[in-house]
């Protein structure tokens, strides 16, 4: 999964840091560094960063999504 966030709207209030530890990490008091590249087993925890982010910084790449998630077959089907 790819991961962007906007560190001009970053703010350093660390939320992400504490729920995806091994994605997101604060250096100093401001200062974010984090994996752009991160892991899918990671995603739930990611997922939580995201929305917990309270200027909304971090963003997931979804068309990066799309294109690696594997196809699911489940009774959906697609008529039209």
């Amino acid at each position: 999964m790819r991961l962007v966030v906007d560190l001009n709207r970053c703010q350093g209030y660390a939320q992400c840091a504490f729920l995806a530890p091994d994605v997101f990490a604060m250096h100093g008091d401001e200062g974010l560094l984090y994996d752009p590249q991160a892991e899918d087993a990671q995603r739930e925890r990611v997922a939580q960063a995201v929305a917990a982010c309270p200027v909304q910084a971090i963003l997931v790449d979804e068309l990066d999504l799309a294109a690696t998630a594997p196809s699911r077959s489940g009774g959906e089907s697609s008529d039209g």
